[in-house]
């Protein structure tokens, strides 16, 4: 299958370009400058120019396509507004469109404490207010299939693996303040999944995905204090709880609103049944991949662009009523 990937050079686009072209896929990627020209060069797939701000460059090439994966981080109301411009031109064709969720529609805002909510597939639920305007999207994803395009989505939570996570790199990075710091009572639980396990599910919905479904990505889930006390087990630090307050000077305003301060937790037993999807054995421990070298080389630095990110997202919100 001839498969367009929008965010192909993102940590898990890697991954699923990977195990495609392992499969024997023909993969593409989009670039809209030099240096991303490049880095799919590296990864061995073709290169189209385009700007997914720009959905109307990237039309003339879909034809060329069977399917189209899109995997893109990007501020909300572009995300919607681009989908929008891609299903359009793909109405009718009958070709494979994914969507690329999050399991933060679900969250809940805890402030540390335990939440009992977990939600599979199809549960109904109330968007969490920060990232409404993604389930706006998801909708739109769904609804597509009734205009001739074989759409999915896939909902991950947290992805991990291979030493790279930003909301893992954040929770090192607090060992500049003296301690590992987790906020609350820590009790507030995660799910997760490893990038390679993300990726096998995406080839698997291209393969035999039905039109309209909704895929949750999980392999397991954890408290954050268990994950904090983990790092600094592993740091030889102390571990302490803080408040909202020191959260957010550790850890980032929006960070700690979208994700340090919610319980977000997922089940997949569509995923699982339609996809005869599992988890692979080796891939489920990710307190392993705590102690990995690129995590613990951190000394105590935010990845550059992690706050950039969630404030990007944060303020497309309200563009669709988030």
């Amino acid at each position: 299958m001839k498969t367009l990937i929008l965010g192909a050079t993102g940590f898990a686009g890697r991954s699923l370009v990977r195990r495609l072209r392992d499969s024997g896929h023909a993969i593409a990627g989009v670039a809209r400058s030099p240096s991303a020209e490049r880095r799919l060069v590296e990864l061995g797939v073709e290169v189209v120019r385009g700007d997914i701000a720009d959905p109307k460059s990237l039309v003339p090439f879909l034809a060329g396509f069977e399917a189209v994966v899109f995997m893109v981080r990007t501020g909300l109301s572009q995300e919607f507004q681009s989908v929008h411009a891609l299903l359009d031109a793909l109405e009718g064709t009958g070709k494979r469109f994914i969507f690329t969720s999050g399991s933060a529609v679900l969250n809940h805002r805890t402030d540390g404490d335990w939440h009992e909510a977990s939600y599979a597939e199809d549960d109904d639920f109330s968007p969490f207010p920060l990232v409404e305007a993604r389930y706006e999207t998801e909708k739109l994803v769904r609804r597509a299939a009734d205009r001739g395009i074989h759409t999915m989505i896939v909902r991950p939570p947290m992805i991990w693996g291979h030493g790279f996570q930003r909301m893992l790199t954040a929770l090192h990075a607090t060992a500049r303040s003296g301690a590992i710091c987790y906020l609350g009572r820590g009790l507030n639980v995660m799910s997760s999944i490893h990038v390679d396990d993300l990726a096998e599910i995406y080839a698997l919905a291209l393969e035999k995905g039905r039109a309209g479904a909704l895929y949750n990505a999980v392999s397991g889930e954890q408290s954050w204090r268990a994950m904090a006390a983990e790092v600094a087990r592993l740091r030889g630090l102390p571990l302490r709880s803080v408040t909202f307050v020191e959260a957010r000077a550790l850890l980032g305003d929006v960070a700690t609103q979208v994700v340090f301060s919610v319980s977000s937790r997922i089940r997949c037993p569509r995923t699982r049944e339609e996809l005869g999807w599992a988890p692979h054995p080796k891939r489920l421990d990710i307190f392993a991949d705590l102690s990995h070298p690129a995590f613990m080389a951190n000394t105590g630095a935010l990845n550059d662009d992690l706050e950039a990110q969630f404030r990007a997202q944060q303020s497309e919100v309200g563009h669709h009523g988030g």
